[in-house]
């Protein structure tokens, strides 16, 4: 009988070592807590790639800039940057001193990018505003009237600005040939690509490439307010620009807070269209920072101030924008 008893023990040990789902020793994991730990996991596994990315692409060389400002990081060094010698904060006070050459051409270059910033933007959000007023409500051929408002803004940048630099040509253009021959409106070919006009020129071409863009946001954002608000605002007796000042704008603010921040941040650095309008020689009433700051890192071989005025430049954005901040959401919360 004891016999018997010990051998059914030990038949039972032996099934439950050799049996695979209940391991000795320890307790069974539970499934159901696997697939929480997997669905923890997966939105870090999906955003590994964008933050390589981004840190390869934006974090890492924004970082060598800012080192490489405190270095007098010239041609001498291009061969071997770690013999550069530490400049301490010269380069800083390099850009910053205003009685000397370096400082007041950086001082002159961001008064003109403060100016042609504040002219873009003032047209390019008043464009967009009268050209999405215009077609918010339905007519017979609104769709093709919206999709040719958009072509300037989905243009490649390049055909488009190349093809005003044609445009602007003094003996060959298009511009002079209007204006002189077909308008009389000037005795002569002025210059557009060069002198007082050049900025009048690059204001033209960045505010017709960006008020579309401009006008897309707030038709986006006028699809959202209700016909019924519109109807109640012309039983009360308002006018059009009593609905566009009262209706229109207020409920407009969500969209036009960041529109006008986003329109800010690429018209003041923005470098592709004065590049490619006027080429290494920009004339001086034209000389943006962004111009400005690529003349003296690769015009001059001078890295190290180069990377000193795009460090300023950064600070300058983000303060602009941390106070811009500030304010709308101060003024949002008091509403």
């Amino acid at each position: 009988m004891v016999d018997a008893v010990k051998a059914k023990v030990s038949i039972g040990r032996a099934s439950v070592v050799s049996n695979p789902k209940v391991p000795s020793g320890r307790a069974p994991v539970n499934p159901v807590r696997r697939r929480k730990r997997r669905r923890q996991w997966l939105p870090y596994v999906l955003l590994a790639p964008a933050i390589v990315m981004e840190l390869l692409i934006h974090i890492i060389p924004m970082l060598i800039g800012v080192m490489m400002s405190f270095f007098k990081m010239t041609q001498l060094y291009l061969g071997n940057w770690r013999q550069a010698p530490f400049a301490h904060l010269d380069n800083y006070r390099l850009a910053m001193d205003f009685n000397q050459p370096a400082g007041k051409a950086l001082l002159h270059s961001f008064v003109v990018t403060i100016a042609f910033t504040v002219l873009v933007l003032a047209f390019s959000w008043s464009l967009g505003l009268l050209a999405a007023v215009l077609t918010q409500r339905p007519f017979r051929g609104r769709g093709i009237v919206r999709t040719l408002l958009l072509v300037p803004f989905a243009l490649p940048i390049f055909a488009s600005v190349i093809t005003w630099n044609f445009m602007a040509q003094r003996d060959t253009g298009v511009i002079n040939h209007v204006l002189v021959n077909q308008l009389h409106l000037t005795q002569g070919n002025p210059f557009w690509l060069i002198g007082g006009n050049s900025f009048v020129t690059l204001t033209l071409v960045v505010v017709w490439r960006t008020w579309p863009f401009a006008f897309l946001m707030m038709s986006a954002g006028m699809q959202s307010i209700s016909d019924d608000v519109y109807e109640a605002a012309v039983l009360d007796g308002a006018g059009i620009l009593t609905q566009l000042r009262r209706v229109t704008l207020p409920l407009l603010a969500p969209v036009n807070r960041v529109l006008v921040l986003v329109l800010f941040l690429w018209t003041f650095n923005d470098f592709t269209t004065p590049y490619t309008l006027f080429g290494d020689t920009t004339p001086a009433q034209a000389d943006l920072i962004s111009i400005h700051i690529y003349q003296n890192s690769f015009g001059t071989w001078n890295f190290g101030t180069g990377s000193a005025m795009s460090v300023l430049l950064l600070l300058f954005l983000m303060v602009v924008t941390g106070i811009y901040l500030f304010f709308v959401n101060r003024r949002t919360d008091n509403a």
